[in-house]
């Protein structure tokens, strides 16, 4: 199994180059184009904009004292570094 693995490996490798080879140069129109595809709109990142608390104590204080609800947001590793 470890062989096979390996040989996919340098399988990957060897094919690399020939994914990476551009096939037409890019314009302005081309990157303008792809960025109105990829950047998201307006009302999308709106969570970007909420002011977040990495501190859950300090936020539960914060939380209770204005009659507010808490959103955790949790993951594993370091939140603010997604490790």
């Amino acid at each position: 199994m470890k062989s096979l693995q390996v040989a996919c490996f340098f399988l990957g490798l060897t094919l690399l180059p020939h994914s990476l080879a551009a096939k037409e140069p890019s314009t302005d129109a081309r990157v303008d184009a792809l960025l109105a595809v990829i950047k998201p709109a307006t009302d999308e990142d709106r969570w970007a904009k909420i002011d977040w608390r990495t501190d859950l104590w300090e936020a539960r204080k914060e939380a209770a004292a204005a009659g507010k609800p808490i959103l955790l947001w949790e993951m594993d590793g370091h939140p603010l570094g997604c490790v």
